[in-house]
């Protein structure tokens, strides 16, 4: 379903500046003209969607199953603290010590 670039086009040269120029795009003519045939072959495709009957299709939030899925939250690597302490460059007791950054 390519389009001819120079077929009629659901979509304007100006349009395709504009959307370049809110995504910060630098287009080059031919580039121009490929973006504008894209965005039509795309136009064209949701305007095929949307002549399909979707009148026995129930509405849905989403396609999959809703959420994660769960599970126990279970602490499978205890770390020793002495072990995690032993290569702190300072320490006060079972803490770490770091330099005061808040006045």
């Amino acid at each position: 379903m390519r389009l001819d670039p120079m077929a009629e086009s659901k979509i304007s040269v100006e349009q395709v500046r504009h959307v370049a120029r809110l995504a910060r795009l630098e287009l080059s003519p031919a580039d121009e003209t490929a973006l504008r045939a894209n965005l039509s072959e795309i136009l064209e495709y949701i305007d095929h969607l949307n002549r399909l009957d979707t009148s026995a299709v129930a509405p849905t939030a989403q396609v999959g199953e809703s959420g994660a899925p769960m599970r126990e939250d279970v602490v499978a690597n205890r770390p020793e603290p002495d072990a995690m302490l032993a290569n702190a460059p300072a320490r006060a007791g079972r803490l770490f010590k770091v330099p005061r950054i808040i006045e």
